[in-house]
């Protein structure tokens, strides 16, 4: 039976989390670390989101490895070193202890287990040259989620022509107790992990959204 387009991305997707080393990083090994991921096959075929298409900002899922098999977070640091834009590597402004205290919103509940879907993403160029702060508010008026630093890191690995000159994208559901936004935006041709004030608007920075976060389905 030929696969369907999901299903073909879905593979791509594991392909790609494979090749980059992530059962290393959450030391399943790469049998287990595919074995953890295939129930959410059936997560992705099941919501029609997952398949449809809105426009050049829009990615209709992406698999996010949340989890280590020890159980604790993934390490950012490491996810966004295995970035890249044209072969040239990502990297973070943020040390790793730093990185590590931005935190979900409370507003935001991560999914257990080692992995999840985000689904209908989009990387909010509607929110260019719009604060973090007013950017937020609508999109919650709009029932939409903002990104965590982990997920805007995932929607990089998996599309990587998602982050695109003047049209990059803040990280609203991750903080760490002051007025910084995290945001991935490209620099000197690679891709780049920083922060933005939560006041400052910027041309060229918009805030990326999903509409839901599915845990995974029993195997």
């Amino acid at each position: 039976m030929t696969p369907t387009a999901v299903e073909t991305e879905f593979d791509r997707q594991v392909g790609v989390l494979t090749e980059l080393g992530y059962p290393a990083l959450t030391g399943l090994g790469a049998p287990k670390f595919a074995a953890a991921l295939e129930p959410l096959r059936g997560v992705v075929l099941a919501d029609p989101e997952c398949s449809a298409d809105h426009g050049e900002d829009h990615v209709p899922f992406v698999l996010v490895v949340a989890r280590t098999a020890q159980g604790g977070s993934l390490d950012a640091h490491e996810a966004m070193a295995r970035t890249a834009l044209g072969g040239r590597p990502g990297f973070s402004v943020l040390e790793p202890a730093e990185l590590s205290r931005f935190r979900p919103v409370e507003t935001v509940t991560i999914p257990d287990g080692v992995a999840y879907v985000l689904v209908n993403v989009d990387t909010g160029s509607e929110f260019l040259n719009v604060t973090p702060a007013a950017a937020l508010e609508s999109l919650t008026a709009m029932g939409r989620t903002p990104l965590t630093v982990e997920e805007g890191i995932a929607l990089l690995t998996a599309r990587p022509d998602m982050l695109r000159k003047n049209k990059c994208f803040s990280l609203l559901a991750s903080r760490c107790g002051d007025k910084r936004v995290p945001a991935l935006w490209i620099s000197e041709r690679r891709p780049k992990l920083g922060w933005c004030w939560n006041g400052n608007p910027h041309t060229w920075l918009g805030s990326a959204s999903a509409s839901a976060r599915l845990p995974l389905a029993p195997a």
